[in-house]
Parts: structure tokens; C-alpha cells; sequence
């Protein structure tokens, strides 16, 4: 009797989780809940896009009694917290959305919804010491340049971006020239702006948002359209998130929303 005591015991215990285990997979998804839905929105996503939607959001809280709180930076420096409690994930590229939602399973990516475009620019020292005004300029001996990329170890919109315009006429000429001139590789758009101070460099591959948000530093040099190339700013929604957040997202492409965000170069 003892024996077959000791072996259903012994069963209960392998199929029964510990309570550490059990709560450790029920906590989460009860925080986040609870969290989502205590009156305030929450944004996340990389640096770039947050003044724009600082803006739009500002717009929005006049006339609704909710708030929004912008939090935005490399994803490793708030994907903890936005898996507890974030509303609303935006992605600066279709790429870095894409990688983003690997870390994020409560955000659909059927759902996920292209609100803006905006192009890449040249960004050079405000003032354009060395008169750059074309993409061209960039392929002359000398130039120094600084280029966003992932690397393989970061999510950023600027990954492939350089490749893509120097490559776009289909000269590898082109490519091998604009890359001699590389002084730098920066994993992330945040990085890239230090980096351009840091190391004197002449130009920039980048996004509007940049320039006009620092513009005693960088000055900005569009690019020809049979070079230009755009990429888009999307937005995912939890399916736990805030029910007012459906609201923000009708005001974000909203005629005065739309205002706010051509300012800084994004478009529909």
C-alpha cells in the first residue's frame, strides 16, 4: 500500500507544475492586463519617429482624457518592459517591424498597419562646408561618410539602406566608391548621429526626422528620385491593449495628424 502511495505521489508531482512554475506562466499575461488598460497609451519603438508622435499625441490628449506615454531607444532598452505593458509597437522600416514582433506574440502581424512613408536624405554639417548636393558628391576621394547598419546584432531601418541607393542605377562602380569613403558602420540611427560628431565626417545617410529635430548640427540634402529610396513607419497593436487606443490610431492619420507628421518629412 505504501509502495503504490509513494508511486501516485511521485505521478502528481510530475504532472502537477511547482507554483513558481505556474505562476511564472500566468503572472505576465495578468500584469499586462491589468497594466494595458489603466488609462494611459503606451508607445515603443526606436529613436527617430518620437518627437512627430510626441506631437500628434499632445494633439489627441487635448481633447480625450487619456494619456500617452512615447518611449523610444534601441529595442534592447524597453522590449522587457513593452512586453508587460506596451499598446502600441511602431516599426521605422517594414524590416525592423518584422524583427520586432519576434519578441512581441500578443502583437498580430496581419494587423500590423503602414501609416507613413518618408525618404532617405543626405545629412551633412549644418552650413555644407563641402558643398555637397547630390548623391554623386558622395563618390569623390575624401569624402568621409557614416551609414547605419544593423551589423547582424542590431534591429534598425537604416540596415542596407546606403547599399540600396549607391547600388540603385546598377553601377557596382558606384558601390565600391561610395564604400571606400565609409568611416564608420553604426549599429543605429542614435549611434550614427554620435558618430558623425564624434568622427568629423561630411555626410550622413539617414531620415528627415534627424535634421529637423537637430538643426544646429545637420543640415539636409535630398535625393534624386532615380536613386530615392523610402521606407515606411507601421504600427502594431497589442490585442490586449488600452480600447482607447484604437481612437490615437484613427487621429495618427488624421488630416491634422498628417500636418504634424509632414513636418518631419513623413508622408501618406
Amino acid at each position: 500500500m505504501r509502495l503504490r502511495l509513494n508511486t501516485l505521489l511521485a505521478i502528481v508531482a510530475i504532472l502537477m507544475p511547482t507554483a513558481s512554475t505556474a505562476q511564472g506562466l500566468s503572472i505576465p499575461a495578468e500584469e499586462n492586463r491589468d497594466q494595458v488598460r489603466d488609462g494611459v497609451i503606451r508607445l515603443y519603438g526606436a529613436c527617430g519617429p518620437q518627437n512627430a508622435l510626441r506631437q500628434v499625441a499632445d494633439a489627441w490628449e487635448r481633447s480625450n482624457d487619456l494619456k500617452v506615454k512615447i518611449t523610444c531607444g534601441p529595442e534592447p532598452s524597453w522590449s522587457k518592459q513593452a512586453q508587460l505593458d506596451a499598446d502600441i509597437i511602431w516599426g521605422t522600416s517594414e524590416q525592423s517591424m518584422t524583427a520586432f514582433l519576434q519578441s512581441f506574440p500578443g502583437f498580430p502581424s496581419k494587423d500590423v498597419a503602414p501609416v507613413y512613408l518618408r525618404p532617405a536624405i543626405i545629412a551633412v554639417k549644418a552650413g555644407n562646408p563641402r558643398r555637397i548636393q547630390r548623391f554623386e558628391d558622395l563618390l569623390q576621394p575624401g569624402i568621409r561618410i557614416v551609414v547605419t547598419e544593423g551589423s547582424g546584432i542590431a534591429n534598425t531601418s537604416g540596415t542596407g539602406v546606403w547599399e540600396d541607393i549607391a547600388g540603385r542605377l546598377g553601377r557596382l562602380e558606384d558601390v565600391k566608391r561610395f564604400r571606400s569613403n565609409i568611416v564608420d558602420f553604426s549599429t543605429g540611427s542614435g549611434a550614427s548621429f554620435k558618430a558623425f560628431q564624434r568622427l568629423n565626417a561630411d555626410a550622413w545617410i539617414t531620415w528627415p526626422e534627424w535634421v529637423v529635430d537637430n538643426p544646429k548640427i545637420l543640415q539636409g540634402i535630398t535625393i534624386s528620385s532615380d536613386r530615392s529610396i523610402w521606407r515606411d513607419l507601421s504600427i502594431a497593436v497589442s490585442t490586449s491593449a488600452d480600447p482607447q487606443a484604437s481612437s490615437f490610431l484613427h487621429f495618427l492619420v488624421s488630416s491634422e495628424a498628417q500636418e504634424l507628421m509632414r513636418s518631419a518629412g513623413y508622408v501618406r
